[in-house]
């Protein structure tokens, strides 16, 4: 799977949890704050692109995702690790 591939997964999980976010905003420099993302929200877009790609990354981890780039990158280095 590609980066790209993994972006477009975490960019559905946004639009599921966050329907009223227009698309274009879905930038890689984007934080899930920035989008109106609560706690709990930003938890569901993360599980749910966990779940998509059937994969576990710890919360140490996830903690270095400041943006959507970033969290795209840390599911990419797991997904390919």
């Amino acid at each position: 799977m590609t980066r790209d591939e993994v972006l477009s997964i975490v960019r559905e999980n946004i639009v599921m949890v966050l329907p009223e976010v227009d698309a274009t905003l879905l930038r890689p420099e984007r934080s899930l704050s920035e989008l109106g993302a609560n706690s709990v929200d930003r938890a569901e877009i993360v599980v749910g692109a966990m779940a998509a790609l059937r994969i576990k990354v710890p919360g140490s981890e996830l903690a270095e995702a400041k943006n959507i780039g970033g969290l795209v990158d840390v599911l990419y280095r797991k997904l390919s690790g």
